[in-house]
């Protein structure tokens, strides 16, 4: 009789038929889900600092176009299209928060105390996005 099939082949010896029972299915279900969480909350940080590597770079452009602008002209620009007009940036960025290029917040120049007339024009260029970032710093205070 060695080597032949039965009925009770894929039986346990103590005679219940082998396979997983609801507890251990449960247990298998409940680690998967928390790897999964995991993954999407790992996935939704990687994100969010894309965005912010993106803001920050987006920032020191700008403020590089304005600073190039002051020193050839002498003066800041009157807005942040100007530096578009006058061939210091392709084009206004769009902040990566906001997904809009209309957001951004221009800090206005001192004015000049040797010819007050003149319009003070920007001095520095702020993200308009609300909240914080995840070092906790407000975006709209990133220097």
């Amino acid at each position: 009789m060695k080597g032949e099939v039965t009925a009770n082949s894929h039986a346990r010896r103590d005679g219940r038929p082998s396979g997983f029972t609801l507890v251990e299915l449960l247990v298998v279900i409940a680690l998967i889900s928390i790897l999964a969480a995991m993954g999407v909350v790992q996935y939704r940080n990687s994100i969010q600092r894309t965005q912010e590597g993106v803001l920050k770079t987006d920032l020191f452009r700008m403020r590089d176009a304005i600073d190039q602008y002051y020193a050839d002209k002498g003066k800041y620009p009157s807005s942040l299209d100007t530096l578009v007009s006058e061939g210091y940036m392709r084009k206004i960025p769009e902040d990566p928060m906001t997904k809009s290029a209309d957001t951004w917040q221009t800090v206005p120049a001192e004015p000049d105390p040797s010819n007050p007339s003149m319009e003070p024009g920007i001095y520095d260029v702020k993200s308009g996005a609300p909240g914080t970032a995840l070092d906790g710093s407000a975006y709209s205070d990133w220097d």
